[in-house]
This record gives structure tokens, C-alpha cells and sequence, in this order.
């Protein structure tokens, strides 16, 4: 791992802290915020944001496998899928990795093979990088793995996930798609769909399951929630048991349910930047007017987590600081992360540098160390270099 960046300040730009936008400058010593005279690096026309915050992010599946049948090497595509979420101003990152019944590259084995992956890698690793588990819910003969899996490898973020329903629904409707989908899995036809069956006939064990599992949680001291809530009754039955974040509501009533219970709803930044969901659930702008989303995550696209920031407030949803609070404090806080999502003295050093005129991008600063430098904002940091050189000898 590299070391952070010699103390440095930056001036003339204005800063997202204590929930306005200020113009002051930013000082950053040994990956801390901190005070007093520093090297400056002149940012005027540009924004400085607490880092980005991605709660839930699957990019990366395609950094290891670009098509279905090409799958590169697991430490290659992460460190990929590392340099893109930076590039996208991301300090701290959970992959979304399946723990499903559904095999392949969202089986149990391929989970465990990421997540020893990511622990080989994190060393090296320009971002904060997790594995957040998305188990099925009907996946019931490897409960214990579950723990096992997220006790070794010091998972802090699990969903329940129970997408059954649609592939028998998938099976029925168009068989077609059904292949493709069993062909990606690596099975055949008949071998997925005996795969549904067989997670069929364990309904009944599902609830016992599911308080296992949130047990041993509470017990490791991991967040949980759950995926794609369908309704009201369906968010309930998951707060009840302790799985508290609603990832993804399909609906209005779900979504208000949360709300009514404390529950932080998390919609996805793709779904705000292209003005409605591609699966056609709800819209996250209509939640979002509604008060009723908490925080925006990737889910499939880096790049929509600062542009729907800058979306909510060209549509007047929000101001900037409450748009950007979106992406950084309130994951921060919903993931109990004390240190970072807004850029107080003594925080960690997760620093966005956007530039203001065209809203790109052009730093990104992860726990003191430059993880990503372009454009305008890259000449003024290589033109300080001296300056900063300098300083630190």
C-alpha cells in the first residue's frame, strides 16, 4: 500500500462540511483531516466532497467477466473494478457479491473464492474495498457456511435475497430467456431448473433459516437487510427479524413501510440518472420527493453515484450538500462508519475533488493516499509537487 500524500492544503474551492457548502480551504496530514499552514495546492473551480460511500455495487462481476465465457483471473478483474470505482471518486466500496442456489458466479463457491480474492487484494487496494453478501433466502442446506464464511473473512454486510418467485415465473413465461440465463450459470437447462425445485421444497425451513442467520449476525455485529421488498408485509417480516436496510424496494408501500419503521431505504444512482428503474419498479426520484429513500448506491454503474447527485439537483429535489449526503454521510452512518462521509478535523482523509464547471471527477483521495488524479486538477497537483516535496523532507 502506498503512502498518503506529504501534509498538504487545498485552497480556493468550495468544501461540502458541516452540511453546507463553505468556501475555505482543506488541510490533510498523514490520511487525517487536520489543521494549521500546510503546502497549499490552489483547486478554485472545483468542489471538495467527503468521499464517496457504495453500499452495494456489482460492477465489478464484469471486470472479472467481461462476456459469460471470458472470465479473467479474480485479483485482475477486482483491481480493475478497484481503479474504476476511483476514477468515479469511491473511497470506500462494497462489492455485491450472490450467495444463491443459483450457482455459478453467484454460488457459494465462487463467494467464497471473491472474497478470499478481496482479502488477497486489499493490501494493494486503492479504495476501502468490502464484500457485502447477498444470500437467498431459500438456500438453506449451507446456513452454517454462511457464518462460517462471514466470520472468517470479516463480511460487516449481508441482504436476504429471494428471487424464486421470479425464476419460476421466468421459467414459465419464456423459456428462452430461461436457457440463456442457465447457460450463464454454467448449467443446463434441466440442471436449473431441478436447482429451483430443489430450493422450492425448503419453504418451510426459510423462517428458522433466516433467524439463524440473524442471530449469528447480531452476534458478529454485522449490518443486514434485505433486497427488492415487494410490499409492506415483506419489509416487516425482515425488521422483525433484524435485517433493518430495505436495498431496492420494488414499490411505494414497501419503501413507506421502512420509513414508518426507522428502516434506511437504499435505492440505486442508475436508477435516478436514467429517470426510472430498468427492471420498471418504482422510480428512486419518486421515493426521493417523497422523502422516502435514504442513501443512492452504483449497483451497476460507478459513474451514476456523483451523476445523480448533480441530477437531484437540476431537478430541485435536493441541494447539492443534501444530494451529496446521499452518497457519503448517510451510507456512513447507515454501515455505522464513524470516520468518514463528511470532512471534519480527525476524519479520515476521503476526499472527491469534482470539478465544478463540468462536474467530472478529477481526484479522488483515499484515506490520505491519491488513488486517482486528471485533467485540470491533475496539473495543479503535479505543478505543487515541488512545493509539497519540500515540505515533507
Amino acid at each position: 500500500m502506498c503512502p498518503p500524500l506529504p501534509p498538504l492544503r487545498l485552497v480556493g474551492a468550495e468544501i461540502l462540511r458541516d452540511g453546507q457548502m463553505q468556501r475555505r480551504s482543506l488541510a490533510l496530514a498523514e490520511g487525517r483531516v487536520t489543521k494549521g499552514p500546510l503546502p497549499a495546492v490552489d483547486l478554485s473551480g472545483y468542489y471538495l466532497m467527503p468521499g464517496v460511500i457504495d453500499l452495494h455495487g456489482d460492477a465489478f462481476e464484469r471486470h472479472i467477466a467481461p462476456r459469460p465465457s471470458a472470465p479473467f483471473p479474480l485479483i485482475d478483474g477486482i483491481a480493475s473494478a478497484d481503479r474504476e470505482a476511483a476514477a468515479n471518486g469511491v473511497t470506500t466500496a462494497w462489492f455485491a457479491q450472490g450467495w444463491s442456489w443459483e450457482g455459478g458466479h453467484r454460488g457459494p463457491d465462487h463467494a467464497e473464492a471473491v472474497l478470499q480474492a478481496v482479502s488477497d487484494y486489499r493490501p494493494r487496494a486503492l479504495t476501502d474495498i468490502r464484500v457485502q453478501l447477498r444470500a437467498e433466502t431459500h438456500l438453506v442446506d449451507h446456513g452454517r457456511r454462511l457464518i462460517a464464511a462471514v466470520q472468517r473473512y470479516d463480511v460487516d454486510y449481508v441482504v436476504f435475497n429471494n428471487h424464486l418467485d421470479e425464476a419460476l415465473e421466468i421459467a414459465r413465461r419464456s423459456p428462452e430467456d430461461f436457457a440463456l440465463w442457465a447457460r450463464k450459470l454454467g448449467r443446463s437447462t434441466e440442471a436449473h431448473h431441478a436447482a429451483i425445485r430443489y430450493a422450492s421444497e425448503r419453504k418451510r425451513e426459510v423462517p428458522r433459516h433466516l433467524c439463524t442467520l440473524a442471530e449469528a449476525f447480531d452476534a458478529l455485529g454485522v449490518a443486514y437487510g434485505s433486497h427488492d421488498d415487494m410490499d409492506g408485509e415483506t419489509r416487516e417480516r425482515f425488521s422483525m427479524i433484524g435485517a433493518r436496510i430495505s436495498e431496492f424496494p420494488t414499490a411505494h408501500e414497501a419503501a413507506a413501510a421502512a420509513r414508518a419503521m426507522g428502516d434506511p431505504v437504499l435505492m440505486g444512482a442508475p436508477n435516478v440518472v436514467r429517470g426510472g428503474s430498468q427492471s420498471g419498479n418504482i422510480a428512486a426520484t419518486d421515493l426521493i420527493a417523497a422523502g422516502l429513500c435514504d442513501a443512492l448506491v452504483s449497483d451497476y454503474y460507478y459513474p451514476a453515484l456523483v451523476q445523480a447527485a448533480f441530477r437531484l439537483v437540476d431537478l430541485r429535489l435536493k441541494t447539492l450538500a443534501e444530494a451529496w449526503a446521499m452518497i457519503s454521510t448517510r451510507p456512513a452512518e447507515i454501515l455505522r462508519l464513524a470516520d468518514r462521509g463528511h470532512l471534519g478535523y480527525g476524519m479520515r482523509a476521503d476526499v472527491t475533488v469534482v470539478n465544478a464547471e463540468t462536474r467530472s471527477v478529477e481526484a479522488t483521495i483515499s484515506g490520505g493516499r491519491l488513488t486517482y488524479l486528471a485533467g485540470e486538477a491533475g496539473r495543479r497537483f503535479l505543478g505543487a509537487d515541488a512545493g509539497l516535496q519540500l515540505a515533507a523532507e
